[in-house]
């Protein structure tokens, strides 16, 4: 009966420290990055993207001409999204780019901006000025693009771009980084390349992702993280194999009790 009571015993005991496991996060970024290296072929940032119809563009002046320039910035049309303009926006001022391709800008009137960067919009707009301000120096950036990232971020959201790019991995801080189950070897990339969509499938535990043309994302990108249905079922498994060790160690030790209370009478 001693034996009994003794293997019993370490049973319990067993069974504590199995029951006591706790399940390791799901993922390191980068995981192939096992020793100090430098990656050849670090991808630049994407070229930029073309202005497109649609879009709202935040344009700035800045000259040796404070009242010139005080004019015109705070004389930029009020928008609200694509269907027209409201004084009573709560959206920052910008100009539409309209069906034509073009925005009307003050002493210029109509102008096509539709195919060019942001970039050859500011030397565009620098060079076509100067007859009005003096030594104008023009910045420029999208108050309507963004990125959606949805799925197993802690806070998914829909982030708003100024710049023309953010890197992935930059998206995912802004989200409050990624939660314990998600599925960091195979996050979708859906991007708009005006006539369809192109789906594309990243690793974030390899390196090989800052050489990708992937690593930067462009305006109107989802990113999608979706869940480690490995993971998942195996510590659903293991969460079930903790109850029932659980259960036959407490079944156990009330039966050690019972035995040894008979024992005893």
């Amino acid at each position: 009966m001693k034996k009994i009571t003794f293997y019993c015993s370490i049973f319990i005991l067993f069974s504590i420290a199995v029951t006591s496991c706790s399940v390791n996060k799901n993922f390191n970024y980068f995981k192939t990055l096992y020793r100090d290296t430098t990656i050849n072929s670090f991808t630049l940032k994407n070229e930029e993207s073309k202005i497109q119809k649609k879009d709202i563009l935040g344009i700035n002046i800045s000259s040796l001409n404070a009242e010139m320039d005080a004019t015109f910035n705070t004389s930029s049309k009020v928008t609200t999204g694509l269907s027209g303009t409201n004084p009573n926006s709560n959206l920052n001022p910008g100009f539409l780019v309209n069906e034509n391709g073009e925005i009307n800008i003050h002493h210029l009137g109509y102008i096509k901006v539709e195919g060019l960067t942001l970039i050859g919009l500011k030397q565009k707009l620098e060079r076509d000025l100067l007859p009005y301000f003096k030594e104008p120096i023009v910045s420029i950036q999208y108050l309507n693009k963004k990125i959606t990232l949805m799925g197993e971020f802690n806070t998914p959201h829909v982030l708003t771009l100024n710049d023309d790019n953010i890197t992935l991995t930059d998206a995912i801080v802004n989200c409050g980084e990624l939660k314990d189950n998600a599925n960091t070897k195979d996050i979708l990339i859906i991007r708009d390349s005006g006539y369809h969509k192109i789906v594309k499938h990243v690793n974030l535990e390899d390196h090989s992702i800052f050489s990708s043309q992937w690593f930067y994302l462009k305006p109107n990108d989802i990113v999608y993280v979706k869940k480690d249905l490995k993971l998942i079922d195996k510590q659903e498994r293991r969460q079930q194999l903790q109850t029932t060790v659980s259960l036959l160690a407490s079944v156990l030790s009330v039966g050690i009790v019972i035995i040894n209370l008979l024992i005893k009478n």
